[in-house]
C-alpha cells in the first residue's frame, strides 16, 4: 500500500508518499516560487517532529486502509497476492496492520533518527529549467539535509542500498496460489493467470507488446463476451521493476479459479491459429499501430516525468526507449514474431514460466476444497506458504545496483 499527502497552494503542487525503500517527494509549479516551496519541505523533513495529534489522526486513518483491504475486488486481491510473491521487499498488510496497531507517537519519534541516519537521495528535474539552475537545486537540497547543524542525515552506504529485485520463475512448470477470498460474504471469484517472459530486453518487450495488443482484444471477446465468464476480464503486459510479463485476469461469479485457469490455457491454445495464419498486411498493420502508440508525444510534463523517473527508478536509464524500440519494430520480422510466441507464451512452450493465483469466493468453496485436495500434476507445482516460495525462488539481478551520479542534460 502506498501512502501518500497531496497539496495545492497557488500555481504549486506537491505530494509526499511512501515506496519500497522510502519517500518520495514530488513538487510542481513556477521555478522561483518552486524552489521556496523546495526549501520549505526540505527543512520541515530536517526539522521533522512528530505531534502525537496528528500521529493518532493518521494512524487511524491508515489502519482503515489496512483493515478495508479484505472488501477490496477479488481480482485486486490476486493481484496483491501475485506482487506479494514476485517482490522480494514486500510485506504482508496482515502484518503491516499489526505492526502500526502497536505504534504509538512517542516510537515514531525514536525511530526517526536511526530512519534517517543513512539516507539515499535520488533528485529529478525536469522542465522549463536550465541545467545550471537544476544542479543548483540538487545541491542546495543535500545542504540543507547533510550539512545544516544537528543533522541526523548521512549518506547511506553502498552496501545499505536495497534495490527492488522479483523472483524467477521457472520454465515449463506452472505455479499455483489457492486461497479463499479475503471476505467471506462475496460470491465473486477471481484468477490473475501470469506469464514471466524477461529482464527488460529490447528485442522480447516489443514481442511482448505486439502479442498484447495483437491478443487483448480477442481475449476479451472470447473469454468476456462469447463465454461470458466475468465482467471482469483483461489481458494486458506488465512490468515489475524491469521484469516483463503477460496477465490475463477474470473475475466470475460463473466459474471457480480452476475452471477460469482452464478456460484460459484454452484461450491461448485455440490463437495459436490466429498467430500461425496471420497475414504479412494484418501483421504490418498491428506493427505501425504499436509504433505509432510509441511516437506520440506525452500529453503534459507530469506524463513525460513518470516516464523518464520510472527509467531512474528501474535503473535502466533508457530515456530514448521508445526511439530505440520503434527501430527494432521496424525490424521485426513476423517469423521472429511468432517464433516469441512458440518459446514464451504458447501452452507447453519451452520457455513458459505460469503463476496462476486464485482467489476463491463464497460461492465456489466446495471447489476449493475439492482442488485442495486433490493431486498436482507433474507439470504444477502448489505454493502453500508464499515467503518460504518467495525465499526459495532465485532473483533477477537489480539494473540499479547501488547509488550513482548521472550528469543533468539540458
Amino acid at each position: 500500500m502506498e501512502l501518500a499527502y497531496n497539496a495545492q497552494i497557488a500555481s504549486l503542487s506537491y505530494s509526499i508518499s511512501s515506496t519500497a525503500t522510502g519517500f518520495q517527494v514530488a513538487v510542481t509549479g513556477y521555478n522561483h516560487k518552486m524552489r521556496l516551496l523546495i526549501d520549505a519541505i526540505m527543512m520541515q523533513i530536517a526539522q521533522f517532529e512528530v505531534k502525537a495529534n496528528r500521529f493518532s489522526v493518521f494512524k487511524e486513518t491508515y489502519l482503515k486502509e489496512y483493515e478495508n483491504i479484505k472488501f477490496s475486488q477479488p481480482y485486486s486481491q490476486a493481484s496483491y497476492y501475485l506482487s506479494l510473491m514476485l517482490y522480494d521487499q514486500s510485506w504482508p498488510s496482515n502484518e503491516n496492520l499489526e505492526a502500526l496497531s502497536a505504534l504509538n507517537a512517542d516510537h515514531l519519534s525514536k525511530f526517526i533518527p536511526n530512519l534517517l541516519s543513512r539516507t539515499l537521495l535520488e533528485c529529478f528535474v525536469a522542465g522549463n529549467i536550465e541545467a545550471k539552475e537544476a544542479e543548483k537545486i540538487i545541491t542546495d537540497i543535500e545542504e540543507i539535509l547533510f550539512k545544516t547543524p544537528n543533522s541526523v542525515f548521512k549518506p547511506l552506504f553502498p552496501s545499505q542500498y536495497l534495490p527492488v529485485r522479483v523472483a524467477m520463475l521457472e520454465s515449463s512448470l506452472k505455479f499455483l496460489y489457492r486461497m479463499k477470498g479475503m471476505n467471506l460474504k462475496d460470491e465473486n471469484s477471481a484468477i490473475v493467470q501470469y506469464i514471466q517472459i524477461h529482464q527488460d530486453d529490447p528485442l522480447l518487450n516489443v514481442q511482448l507488446q505486439l502479442f498484447s495488443l495483437i491478443a487483448s482484444q480477442p481475449a476479451f471477446n472470447q473469454l468476456r463476451s462469447v463465454e461470458q465468464l466475468g465482467y471482469i476480464t483483461s489481458l494486458s503486459s506488465r512490468s515489475d521493476a524491469g521484469v516483463r510479463g503477460l496477465e490475463v485476469i477474470i473475475q466470475s461469479t460463473v466459474k471457480d479459479p480452476d475452471n477460469l485457469d482452464a478456460r484460459i490455457d484454452a484461450f491461448f491454445a485455440s490463437f495459436e491459429r490466429t498467430i500461425y495464419e496471420l497475414d504479412d498486411k494484418e501483421y504490418k498493420r498491428n506493427v505501425k499501430a504499436l509504433i505509432d502508440s510509441k511516437l506520440e508525444k506525452f500529453k503534459n510534463l507530469w506524463e513525460e516525468s513518470g516516464y523518464e523517473w520510472a527509467e531512474i527508478i528501474n535503473g535502466t536509464h533508457k530515456f530514448d526507449r521508445f526511439e530505440s524500440e520503434v527501430e527494432v519494430l521496424r525490424e521485426l520480422k513476423k517469423e521472429e514474431f511468432i517464433d516469441f510466441f512458440n518459446q514464451y507464451i504458447k501452452v507447453n512452450a519451452p520457455k513458459r514460466k505460469t503463476l496462476s493465483v486464485q482467489v476463491f469466493g463464497n460461492k465456489h468453496l466446495t471447489e476449493y476444497e475439492r482442488v485442495c485436495g486433490e493431486s498436482d500434476t507433474p507439470q504444477t507445482y502448489r505454493i502453500e506458504d508464499i515467503f518460504r516460495f518467495r525465499k526459495s525462488r532465485p532473483l533477477f539481478g537489480s539494473r540499479r545496483g547501488g547509488p550513482c551520479q548521472i550528469a543533468v542534460q539540458s
